[in-house]
């Protein structure tokens, strides 16, 4: 049977889609399907924090390799020891917590990589991705060690992510850069 020209080939997202097993660690977690390349007025941006038992336990190319495949564009990347200003400024709403004091020393011990990602859903895959619950297939089921080491910050809103990338990046920090996927995907 001959097919036309265009018949046999799908677009690199519904591709993408269909190959990505559901569930299976490092791949894609349980929940929405979430790829990031998507017209401007549907992009979002929010913040993601390697803490420093990921940039310790040398996980950082797991972490980072579970967006791309998601399909979710890297804007903003730094590795930094984060001061206690910083951190207090980021963690502000947990100030009267017990826990309090011991998130800020551990956000100061070690380096941390902050970085701004962007794409169609970006805040809730992100949040689903890092899991929460550490269901296996996310990012704390999969790599943490202790609840209070859970690895990674994700922005739990858009307008969080707006605030929190405001106190770790500058404007001109932010990479405006065209994916050329996004034209495979949305022709």
């Amino acid at each position: 049977r001959v097919r036309p020209a265009g018949a046999a080939m799908c677009s690199l997202g519904r591709c993408l889609a269909r190959s990505l097993p559901r569930g299976r660690p490092g791949l894609s977690p349980p929940g929405p399907r979430c790829f990031g390349s998507a017209p401007p007025a549907l992009q979002e941006k929010t913040l993601v924090v390697a803490k420093p038992d990921a940039v310790q336990r040398r996980l950082l190319g797991d972490i980072i390799q579970r967006f791309e495949r998601r399909g979710f564009k890297l804007v903003a990347m730094k590795l930094l020891q984060a001061d206690r200003r910083l951190v207090e400024q980021h963690y502000e709403q947990l100030r009267l917590k017990p826990f309090y004091p011991a998130l800020v020393a551990y956000m100061t011990s070690g380096p941390v990589v902050a970085m701004v990602w962007e794409g169609h859903n970006v805040v809730r895959c992100s949040r689903a991705m890092v899991g929460d619950s550490g269901a296996v297939g996310t990012i704390r089921g999969d790599l943490s060690v202790h609840i209070t080491r859970n690895l990674v910050h994700a922005s739990d809103s858009v307008e969080t992510a707006q605030q929190e990338i405001g106190f770790w990046f500058r404007r001109d920090e932010l990479v405006a850069w065209d994916s050329s996927d996004r034209d495979n995907i949305y022709g």
